[in-house]
């Protein structure tokens, strides 16, 4: 075949045209490989997640195998102790209990808002029409980071939960005990 001045045999045209199209095809592989791996490492804002789950502390689920931290409170830590009256009890698993109670053979549903320092699936849950986070500052068993701000002065008021005693700030109790973390 003779193009432009330069003579080219019909036996390389398939074949550079064969490599186009294997590289092309290749590349589409590899972009798609990518993009799956991408979003199985990374949690995108706004996807929603729905399934059974189970307490794992009072501000933390699994669902299906994915650990979710519950967006705008936080919980005394599992082996954290609180005070009421003189008596010391376990208020992180009574924060967890009271977590567990709630969605226990109810389904979830969650919209992610990203990740934490931790890698877990940062979330806003509801059970229904409850929202998980409202819930547990409201009873008195977290508090809240500022979103739940009203809750949390109401649990106070009524001495609910925590308030009913005296308790360390799980944030303050995570940086006294470190190893418990």
């Amino acid at each position: 075949m003779y193009l432009g001045g330069q003579r080219y045999s019909r036996a390389t045209e398939p074949s550079r045209t064969r490599q186009s199209r294997t590289r092309g095809i290749l590349s589409l592989f590899l972009a798609v490989g990518i993009a799956g791996c991408a979003n199985l490492m990374l949690t995108p804002s706004d996807r929603t997640i729905e399934g059974r789950g189970i307490a794992t502390d009072g501000d933390s689920i699994r669902l299906d195998n994915l650990k979710i931290r519950l967006k705008g409170i936080d919980a005394p830590e599992l082996e954290q102790t609180c005070q009421r009256g003189k008596q010391s009890y376990l208020c992180g698993e009574m924060a967890r209990d009271a977590l567990l109670s709630l969605i226990l053979r109810n389904p979830i549903k969650c919209r992610s808002a990203g990740r934490d320092k931790y890698k877990r699936t940062l979330a806003k849950c509801s059970v229904g029409e409850v929202d998980i986070g409202a819930h547990m500052v409201a009873s008195g068993w977290a508090l809240s980071y500022g979103e739940y701000a009203w809750q949390e002065s109401d649990a106070r008021a009524r001495r609910a939960g925590l308030w009913a005693g005296t308790f360390d700030a799980p944030r303050e109790w995570r940086r006294r005990h470190p190893l418990g973390r």
